[in-house]
């Protein structure tokens, strides 16, 4: 498997993105809260560059004990990003669809030797 240099983990700050190219893969790669996440830059609904969008907090409803709604809030941890072209949503930590989570992004392996960052597909 190949290595591919992204860059120094000392000028990668935390909700950085890096869209790098490996072969005919493009790849997303992010860092949150000090971990990094690289998945295919190809959505899973028409091919649009799904790590290029927003990211945003989760954002979810919290119930009461009848199941009447709180409220919407966005979580303090966990992150998603989004496709531009459509709207797909994916979680960071996973690569798994917000919609449907039994589809989700390819993941690739991030290796950090040092202060050197490398993706490897």
């Amino acid at each position: 498997m190949a290595e591919q240099f992204v860059g120094k983990a000392s000028e990668f700050k935390d909700g950085a993105r890096q869209i790098v190219r490996m072969g005919s893969d493009e790849i997303g790669i992010f860092k949150h809260e000090g971990e990094y996440f690289a998945y295919s830059n190809y959505c899973l609904h028409q091919g649009g560059p799904a790590c290029e969008g927003l990211t945003i907090a989760r954002v979810f409803e919290k119930l009461r004990d009848d199941k009447t709604s709180v409220g919407l809030f966005f979580s303090e941890t966990d992150m998603n990003f989004v496709c531009p072209w459509h709207g797909y949503e994916y979680d960071m930590k996973t690569g798994e669809c917000i919609s449907d989570r039994k589809i989700k992004l390819k993941r690739y392996q991030i290796l950090q030797k040092g202060d050197e960052v490398y993706v490897v597909a």
